[in-house]
Protein backbone atom coordinates (compact mmCIF):
# COMPACT_ATOMS: atom_id res chain seq x y z
CA UNK A 1 0.00 0.00 0.00
CA UNK A 2 2.86 2.29 0.77
CA UNK A 3 5.69 1.83 -1.40
CA UNK A 4 3.55 -0.47 -3.98
CA UNK A 5 6.17 -2.74 -4.42
CA UNK A 6 4.23 -6.23 -4.86
CA UNK A 7 6.16 -9.18 -2.56
CA UNK A 8 4.60 -12.22 -0.80
CA UNK A 9 1.74 -12.20 1.58
CA UNK A 10 4.27 -13.15 4.37
CA UNK A 11 6.66 -10.28 3.80
CA UNK A 12 3.36 -7.84 4.60
CA UNK A 13 1.72 -6.97 7.47
CA UNK A 14 -2.00 -6.88 7.89
CA UNK A 15 -3.79 -4.10 9.23
CA UNK A 16 -7.41 -3.37 9.99
CA UNK A 17 -9.31 -0.76 11.97
CA UNK A 18 -10.95 -0.90 15.26
CA UNK A 19 -13.01 2.28 16.41
CA UNK A 20 -11.17 4.35 14.23
CA UNK A 21 -7.40 3.50 14.77
CA UNK A 22 -5.62 1.13 12.11
CA UNK A 23 -4.19 -1.84 14.16
CA UNK A 24 -1.55 -4.47 12.94
CA UNK A 25 -3.09 -8.04 12.50
CA UNK A 26 0.08 -10.54 13.13
CA UNK A 27 -2.51 -13.33 13.42
CA UNK A 28 -4.42 -12.86 10.66
CA UNK A 29 -8.15 -12.89 12.05
CA UNK A 30 -9.18 -9.68 12.97
CA UNK A 31 -12.70 -9.08 11.65
CA UNK A 32 -13.12 -6.45 8.83
CA UNK A 33 -11.45 -5.19 5.77
CA UNK A 34 -7.29 -5.83 5.50
CA UNK A 35 -4.69 -4.21 3.77
CA UNK A 36 -1.29 -4.78 3.65
CA UNK A 37 1.98 -3.37 4.15
CA UNK A 38 5.36 -3.44 4.43
CA UNK A 39 6.47 -3.71 7.90
CA UNK A 40 8.70 -0.38 7.85
CA UNK A 41 8.59 2.76 8.51
CA UNK A 42 9.68 4.27 5.09
CA UNK A 43 5.74 2.48 3.45
CA UNK A 44 4.08 3.50 6.54
CA UNK A 45 5.08 7.69 5.55
CA UNK A 46 4.43 6.70 1.84
CA UNK A 47 1.18 5.65 2.28
CA UNK A 48 0.37 8.52 5.12
CA UNK A 49 1.52 10.93 2.12
CA UNK A 50 -0.67 9.21 -0.92
CA UNK A 51 -3.90 8.99 1.51
CA UNK A 52 -4.14 5.30 0.88
CA UNK A 53 -5.63 4.43 4.10
CA UNK A 54 -8.90 5.80 3.22
CA UNK A 55 -8.91 4.20 0.39
CA UNK A 56 -8.18 0.64 1.13
CA UNK A 57 -10.52 1.21 3.77
CA UNK A 58 -13.29 2.27 2.04
CA UNK A 59 -13.73 5.08 4.49
CA UNK A 60 -13.94 8.78 4.46
CA UNK A 61 -13.62 9.32 8.64
CA UNK A 62 -9.66 10.48 9.64
CA UNK A 63 -8.02 7.16 10.72
CA UNK A 64 -5.41 7.03 13.88
CA UNK A 65 -2.11 5.89 12.84
CA UNK A 66 0.14 6.44 16.36
CA UNK A 67 -0.50 2.89 17.39
CA UNK A 68 0.73 1.51 14.34
CA UNK A 69 3.37 3.72 14.07
CA UNK A 70 4.82 2.78 17.37
CA UNK A 71 4.66 -0.91 16.49
CA UNK A 72 6.43 -0.32 13.44
CA UNK A 73 9.23 1.58 15.61
CA UNK A 74 9.62 -0.85 17.82
CA UNK A 75 10.24 -3.54 14.91
CA UNK A 76 12.68 -0.58 13.01
CA UNK A 77 14.41 -0.97 17.10
CA UNK A 78 14.96 -4.56 17.20
CA UNK A 79 16.89 -4.61 13.44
Amino acid sequence: MGCRVRTVKSELLRLVVVEDVIVPDLRGRLPGRGASLHPALGCLELAMRRRSFSRAFRTGRTLDVVRLRDFLAGLDARR
